[in-house]
C-alpha cells in the first residue's frame, strides 16, 4: 500500500504529537504547521494527499484557510475542530471542506475519514486523460507517468504539476500568470521566479540540451509552451 501525505495544520502541540505518534508510519507521512499561513505554503510546496485542519489557528481563522485552498486545489479537507455548533460544521463545508470531525475524536475513526477522503480523490483522478507524447518524450496523464526514450523520469510533485499544466494545453502558449495559478495558486502571481527554477528543474531532466530545449519553449515577455512537433 502506498503511503500517504497528510498535512496537519493544527497549532496545538498536543493534538500534533498525538496524531505524530499515533499514525502508522508505514502507512502515513505526516507535515506539520502551527499555522495557516504555513499550512497554505506548505500545500502548496508540498502537495499532500490529504489536509487536517483546525478552525482556531492563530493568524487566520480555518474556514478563511479552507477557501484559499479552494482557490487552487481539491486536495481533500478535513477540519478537526473542537467547535461543535451547526453553524461552524456547514462554514466549513460551504467554504469546501470535505469533512468535518469534531474534538475530541477517536483515531479509528479518523483513519476511517482520511481513507475515504483519500479513496474519493482517487476516483476523482482517475477519471482517464490522453496520453502527450512528442518525439521521445511521452506523458501519461492518466497514471501520472513520464517517461523520456522509454525510462521512466522520476518528478516532484510541483515538477510534475508544471508539466502536466502544459501538457494539458500542449502546443499553447500559457502565460507566466496562467501558469503560476494553475501550479501554485492565484496568490502566487507575482513570484515569477518559482517558474523559472522549476522550468529549469524539468529541462535539466527531459531535454538533452537545456539551453536549446526541443519541448519545452519560452515565449519571451509572455510565458511558456510545451511543443508538439
Amino acid at each position: 500500500m502506498s503511503v500517504l501525505t497528510l498535512l496537519v495544520i493544527e497549532d496545538e502541540p498536543q493534538v500534533r504529537r498525538f496524531l505524530r505518534n499515533s499514525l502508522p508510519p508505514s502507512e502515513y507521512e505526516m507535515l506539520e504547521a502551527e499555522s495557516g499561513e504555513r499550512g497554505l505554503s506548505t500545500a502548496a510546496a508540498r502537495h499532500p494527499d490529504v489536509i487536517l485542519l483546525d478552525l482556531g489557528l492563530p493568524d487566520i481563522d480555518g474556514v478563511e484557510v479552507t477557501r484559499r485552498l479552494r482557490e487552487w486545489t481539491t486536495i481533500p479537507i478535513i477540519v478537526l475542530s473542537a467547535r461543535g455548533q451547526d453553524q461552524d460544521k456547514v462554514a466549513a463545508l460551504d467554504a469546501g471542506a470535505d469533512d468535518y470531525l469534531t474534538k475530541p475524536f477517536s483515531l479509528p475513526e479518523l483513519l476511517a475519514r482520511i481513507r475515504v477522503a483519500a479513496r474519493h480523490a482517487e476516483q476523482r483522478s482517475d477519471r482517464k486523460e490522453p496520453a502527450f507524447e512528442a518525439g521521445d518524450l511521452r506523458i501519461d496523464l492518466a497514471n501520472r507517468i513520464v517517461t523520456l526514450g522509454g525510462n521512466e523520469v522520476r518528478l516532484t510533485p510541483i515538477e510534475y504539476k508544471l508539466l502536466a499544466t502544459l501538457a494539458r494545453k500542449a502546443g499553447r502558449v500559457l502565460t507566466y500568470q496562467q501558469l503560476l495559478k494553475d501550479v501554485w495558486g492565484p496568490r502566487y502571481l507575482t513570484h515569477k521566479q518559482y517558474l523559472h527554477v522549476y522550468m529549469g528543474h524539468l529541462r535539466n531532466k527531459l531535454e538533452r540540451h537545456p539551453a536549446k530545449p526541443r519541448f519545452l519553449v519560452t515565449e519571451p515577455g509572455v510565458g511558456y509552451r510545451l511543443k508538439i512537433g
